[in-house]
């Protein structure tokens, strides 16, 4: 029987190369959510001299597509500077693989995102970054919009999880319209707290409940 996927992916697939978590990492990040299907979590360190991956590690939530492109896009920048890697596409890791069904080329967008997420986190967190934009309400939301609400399957700002947020002298606070007992809500505040904790000018990320049952 004919498979549709390489023999690259199938290699990557039953001997993911990096997969594992770095304990204490530079920076980390994820990208997608388990609830939708696929979900892959970066972690980095990096040589504070010569800005060098020296080590990455994933872990995947997912399908053999989202296993093999996390392999293989990890593979890829280990060892690049952040400079080299941010360079890295979603292309790039698919035509390394040697293609993917059209329906999984989006596993190679969440690992090639997760990673560039990861590195400007790593960016942020260590004053590294070219253009030190201040916090403001645009970058808020732009970040907002990579967290997923398991429960609805898309983003807190799209599904309307988030009512409200602001920052003022460091301190960035975000209304969500559900209550603290709802499911997923705690899963929901800490990976808002982690998305946003590493901008370089924010100090504090507090996560308020709505009241209502």
């Amino acid at each position: 029987m004919k498979t549709p996927y390489s023999q690259k992916v199938i290699e990557h697939f039953l001997n993911p190369r990096n997969a594992g978590k770095i304990e204490n990492p530079d920076a980390k990040a994820s990208e997608g959510s388990p609830a939708c299907g696929d979900m892959v979590r970066v972690y980095l360190k990096v040589n504070p001299q010569t800005l060098v991956i020296e080590d990455i590690k994933f872990e995947s939530f997912g399908c053999a597509s989202n296993i093999a492109t996390a392999s293989m896009a990890t593979e890829m920048v280990r060892g690049k500077t952040l400079e080299e890697a941010k360079k890295i596409s979603w292309k790039d890791v698919v035509d390394a693989l040697g293609g993917l069904p059209p329906v999984k080329v989006h596993c190679a967008v969440l690992a090639v995102d997760a990673i560039k997420r990861a590195i400007e986190n790593y960016e942020h967190t260590h004053g590294i970054l070219k253009e030190k934009k201040p916090t403001d309400k645009e970058v808020i939301r732009e970040r907002l919009e990579h967290v997923i609400d398991p429960a609805a399957g898309m983003d807190v700002i799209r599904v309307g999880t988030v009512k409200d947020y602001e920052i003022k002298d460091g301190v960035v606070t975000v209304y969500l319209n559900i209550p603290a007992q709802r499911d997923f809500a705690s899963h929901i505040k800490e990976e808002i707290e982690e998305t946003l904790s590493p901008l370089w000018d924010v100090k504090e990320v507090r996560v308020i409940f709505s009241s209502r049952d």
